[in-house]
């Protein structure tokens, strides 16, 4: 089946314009897509490929040399100079969720190497990509350390691969293209910075378009080859731009008072670090070969800057990323040379008019987080069953570190102790354990003994399958953060609803960073609800929580056995991932019969879980039912100051110097 074409795609200018500028100038460093599901990501960044020049390899080369400038360092090299060579299209490779680092980067035969001292390389898929295009779709669900490989030879060119005291090394050049839907999670901020450009992408709401894309998409699919064919000719024009702007790119001029334009503008958004200036020069050369022209305007530091930066810019932990129009208009006329010409429209933008500079501008993004600056409903007594209130959090702070007990084996992450398949090495699995990375010293010693058996009378060990033992290793895993908060009207003080919101917001913004999957429950009334299903969207749950209304009566039980409900339900989903349980309240149980009584029970169910219990409770006449709840839970007390970690600082410099 033919891929669908790329000139097919409607709409979507400024994600048209990155892949190409980026598969012109690879140096760009990729493009992260941003966008809901549903907005045909994927099938564009597949479509690209087809449009890239085929490239000349040398044969029998499993690297992907270039005849003309093969790799010295190539594992299958050296190749000689009148080597025989042939032409290939550029490949696609796709890198799925799942794969292991050895899929990824190649693996070594640890056996081969001790028995034979020769090193036996298997090429990964950073190889495969080599001179094309390294698709990895839901980049923001793939393993952390796989990302940092992956970024890692993207910006070097380069994939090492070192194990056991054995290094080789080949070129790995290619154009790094990822997707994600914000919805499942954010990726980190310094993986983020890594990719080159970024594009926010989004269904259009015009029923006119809408209905264009629909009538691509059946024709596409009742006849794929004639669809295709349809779009030959543009598909091939496009294509021929390409290889054109890829040869005049390295006689592209970048004047000095380019350079200062771009320094202005990185300046002027306060990125961190000077990746974005590089990226927003190699983006605006580019840009220029597109065009055709032989020297960097404003016109392509403006567009540049629109791809470069957005993601770059310093925002709080839970805005999504963008950048004012205004603002960059501003700075680029600030950074214009005194007595230079005025550049304050847009030139022609090359041979497509695709890009973010041509026609239109798109809509100014805000620079105002969500909710910045929207006046929050003024709270009344929330003591009623009928009344809600809606109270904004403060500030957010550095939160203590809460972590679930014993060992487990999830998901890499941040938070607690886990054996994983990386890591720091701590031991040596079972001779029956064969799986992970091996472990030479342990192999060797099972090895030795049995040299002269095997008739060993050479260099080298003779080494056998049932030889080989495999590290244990240790490292830390995300786990599942459930929030079960109380909304209740004694929650509803002013204050009070601000502090937790606040130390919720905290706790949120941690497991981010520590890569949790998280879940909000709240209770209030009679009932509970699962206001935010286990995910790994912690925006989503911080946006659940800003908007959440108090008032009613406290239905403590039947939070606790929503708790537990959900808690149960993922353990089948995702049974790898362990628990947290954050209950957030003063302990009260003030709804329907034996209500304390009930609670009581619904906390027997969660025995076993790890749990921390949120004492929200304030004032000089304390009940101290939070403390009793935790007792009944097995969990920790902590009381809402104490959530931030300088409050846990504080406390123990105070323990030491009483105890001096």
């Amino acid at each position: 089946m033919k891929p669908y074409p790329f000139t097919a795609v409607v709409g979507m200018p400024d994600l048209r314009l990155a892949l190409v500028l980026s598969s012109i100038s690879p140096a760009v460093g990729g493009v992260l897509v941003r966008g809901e599901k549903g907005t045909a990501k994927s099938t564009m960044v597949r479509a690209l490929a087809v449009l890239l020049p085929s490239v000349d390899v040398v044969d029998g080369c499993r690297f992907s040399c270039d005849p003309a400038a093969p790799d010295p360092l190539c594992p299958d090299g050296p190749h000689a100079a009148d080597a025989a060579a042939h032409r290939r299209p550029a490949r696609l490779v796709e890198l799925p969720v799942g794969a292991a680092e050895d899929r990824v980067v190649g693996s070594l035969n640890l056996e081969k190497a001790l028995a034979e001292g020769v090193t036996d390389y298997q090429p990964g898929l950073l190889a495969a990509a080599h001179r094309g295009l390294l698709y990895v779709d839901e980049v923001n669900l793939l393993h952390d350390h796989l990302v940092d490989t992956l970024l890692d030879a993207a910006a070097m060119g380069r994939a090492t691969v070192e194990r056991e005291g054995v290094s080789v090394s080949h070129a790995a050049r290619f154009v790094l293209i990822g997707t994600m839907n914000p919805e499942e999670g954010e990726l980190r901020p310094q993986l983020l910075d890594r990719f080159g450009l970024t594009v926010e992408v989004a269904s259009s709401r015009d029923p006119e378009l809408r209905v264009e894309v629909v009538r691509r998409r059946l024709a596409y699919e009742a006849d794929p080859d004639g669809f295709a064919a349809g779009y030959a000719e543009e598909d091939a024009s496009l294509a021929a731009d390409i290889e054109a702007a890829q040869r005049l790119l390295p006689a592209v001029k970048l004047p000095d008072d380019a350079l200062r334009q771009i320094a202005e503008v990185c300046a002027s958004f306060e990125v961190d670090g000077m990746r974005a200036d590089i990226v927003t020069a190699r983006t605006a050369v580019a840009h220029a070969a597109w065009a055709g022209r032989d020297e960097v305007t404003t016109d392509d530091i403006r567009v540049a800057a629109r791809l470069a930066l957005p993601h770059r810019r310093r925002r709080n932990p839970f805005d999504a990323p963008g950048i004012s129009e205004e603002q960059l208009e501003q700075a680029l006329e600030d950074a214009q040379p005194p007595s230079g010409p005025e550049d304050n429209g847009p030139e022609d933008n090359g041979p497509e008019d695709d890009g973010p500079g041509s026609g239109s501008a798109p809509p100014a993004e805000s620079d105002q987080a969500p909710g910045e600056g929207a006046q929050q409903p003024q709270p009344g007594n929330g003591d009623g069953p009928g009344k809600q209130n809606t109270v904004g959090a403060g500030d957010t702070f550095r939160a203590r570190v809460f972590r679930v007990k014993g060992t487990g084996e999830g998901e890499r992450g941040r938070r607690s102790r886990a054996i994983t398949d990386s890591g720091r090495t701590i031991g040596v699995q079972p001779p029956s354990v064969r799986d992970g990375r091996p472990h030479l010293v342990a192999t060797v010693r099972a090895a030795a003994p049995h040299q002269r058996s095997r008739g060993r009378s050479g260099p080298g060990l003779k080494v056998r399958t049932q030889d080989l033992r495999f590290a244990l290793r240790e490292e830390r895993e995300g786990n599942l953060v459930l929030f079960c908060v109380d909304a209740s009207g004694s929650m509803g003080a002013r204050t009070r609803m601000r502090e937790v919101k606040t130390a919720v917001l905290s706790l949120l913004m941690d497991a981010y960073q520590r890569r949790d999957k998280v879940g909000l429950v709240t209770f209030r009334g009679d009932s509970a609800e699962l206001a935010l299903p286990p995910t790994i969207s912690v925006d989503a749950a911080a946006s659940r929580l800003e908007g959440l209304p108090t008032g009613g009566r406290t239905p403590l039980a039947e939070g606790l056995l929503e708790a537990e409900r959900v808690l149960r339900v993922e353990a089948i989903r995702d049974p790898r991932r362990r628990p947290l349980l954050v209950v957030v309240t003063d302990g009260r149980a003030t709804s329907g019969a034996d209500a304390v009584a009930r609670s009581q029970a619904a906390a027997g169910l969660l025995a076993g879980v790890t749990a921390i219990v949120m004492d929200c409770e304030s004032g000089r006449m304390r009940l101290g039912l939070a403390g009793e709840l935790a007792g009944h839970l097995g969990a920790e007390h902590v009381p809402l100051a104490d959530v931030a970690a300088e409050s846990l600082a504080s406390a123990v410099r105070a323990r030491t110097g009483r105890a001096a």
